[in-house]
């Protein structure tokens, strides 16, 4: 093969398969960026609402619009609510992190022996549902506390180790303006809010809003079919 046909050979791949291939990747990976992502859930900081194995979907969209492949706002309709689960990137290391907002800017949040207290007001706890805990194996319940904590406006389900050394207590915290303070649904094993500080709204992700895919690390990564397509959103 001489050299022109060889050259004519380079361009029609480009042309006709490379360069539609690069163009398609951008534009899914924009689309990652900015529109909608996915998250793998490597630990149990937020049982029982998402287990280790969950992927969870993560809607970019839910709070504003941000350029592909950064951080910067285009546009801003809306902001986290109390309770929202959101993907956010941690002021500790900078790692994508799974909480739920628990402080919106201007609240005070305070944590006594575990029960939270917003704003002055404790708020209340009650009996768990045992279909909430149906992925959680027998073995792995023992020393462990469960109950649904009613913030204002949502309830949910939240976790704990009596036993287990943890921060469940803390002085009260001012959260200052454009920015929010998580914590982990599994509050005796979490690390979030309580160490590093409140978090910046614009390091805040996406919301996230249902377990896309689950696969049980207990049971040789089988599927959770089950929990496939399952929304996160609290009662």
């Amino acid at each position: 093969m001489n050299a022109k046909a060889f050259r004519a050979r380079v361009r029609h791949w480009w042309e006709k398969e490379i360069r539609p291939l690069l163009v398609l990747a951008l534009v899914m990976f924009a689309v990652r960026s900015s529109l909608a992502d996915w998250n793998d859930v490597p630990s149990g900081s937020m049982r029982p609402t998402i287990l280790e194995g969950d992927r969870i979907f993560i809607n970019k969209l839910a709070y504003d619009l941000k350029v592909p492949f950064t951080t910067w706002h285009v546009a801003e309709w809306s902001n986290p609510q109390r309770g929202d689960i959101v993907v956010f990137f941690s002021p500790h290391d900078g790692q994508r992190l799974v909480k739920r907002v628990i402080g919106l800017p201007g609240d005070t949040i305070e944590l006594r022996n575990n029960t939270l207290v917003i704003n002055g007001e404790p708020v209340t706890y009650q009996p768990i549902a045992e279909q909430l805990l149906q992925y959680i194996p027998a073995a792995e319940r023992a020393g462990r506390a469960f109950a649904t904590e009613k913030l204002p406006g949502q309830t949910h389900a939240v976790a704990g180790k009596p036993a287990a050394p943890a921060m469940r207590t803390f002085a009260p915290i001012h959260v200052p303006a454009g920015e929010y303070f998580m914590l982990g649904d599994n509050r005796d094993d979490s690390f979030d809010s309580r160490f590093w500080g409140t978090v910046k709204r614009e390091k805040i992700v996406g919301r996230a809003t249902a377990v896309v895919l689950s696969l049980d690390k207990n049971n040789h990564w089988l599927p959770r079919w089950k929990r496939a397509f399952s929304s996160l959103n609290a009662e």
